[in-house]
């Protein structure tokens, strides 16, 4: 049975949506292609009328996530008071939310291993969006240059790598905690 246009174009992004979470849970290797499709209620033949390949999903999905913190980290930057939008984001990005749920958390956490490794569309998705966010965060105060943006992503990316994978609540805690007493962030 074919599906109207509509119809199509929403269980696109049903996929890359469930890809997008999928990947950021386990990495593009640890999901297949059948198990995205499942997840969306879609067979897996129906893939290959939406994508070229699971390397086009992977970037695409990773293009989605990026976008979706984009205009996350805007919102923050915009609401926080008396220019202090670089420490509102850092609050923001640097807390046990986004460590506790990769799913749902910041792709370059996620996904910079899968990126390095991978190459091609991904690591091109990967490397727009993450000059995406530094630019948000060079903009965001009177005072940082994009020396200064991109060393307070290493820092906050990193800290999340390591809060992550440090598999202890307690020292996971400290990481988070130090990295945004370093970046300025009100206790």
């Amino acid at each position: 049975m074919k599906v109207s246009r509509d119809q199509a174009a929403r269980n696109r992004e049903k996929v890359i949506d469930a890809a997008s979470r999928l990947f950021r849970a386990r990495g593009v290797d640890g999901v297949g292609i059948g198990e995205v499709m499942r997840e969306c209620g879609l067979t897996h033949g129906g893939f290959y009328n939406q994508f070229e390949s699971k390397e086009a999903l992977a970037a695409e999905a990773c293009a989605a996530s990026l976008a979706t913190s984009a205009v996350r980290w805007r919102a923050v930057a915009e609401a926080a008071a008396h220019g202090d939008a670089p420490a509102a984001i850092a609050a923001n990005y640097l807390n046990p939310r986004n460590r506790d749920a990769p799913e749902t958390g910041c792709a370059l956490i996620a996904l910079g291993a899968d990126a390095a490794r991978r190459g091609g569309e991904l690591a091109d998705a990967f490397r727009r969006g993450f000059e995406e966010l530094a630019t948000i965060l060079e903009q965001a105060g009177p005072d940082i240059s994009r020396q200064e943006a991109l060393a307070r992503m290493a820092q906050m990316v990193g800290a999340m790598v390591l809060a992550r994978g440090v598999h202890d609540p307690a020292l996971s805690d400290e990481i988070l905690a130090a990295t945004r007493h370093a970046l300025g962030v009100p206790a």
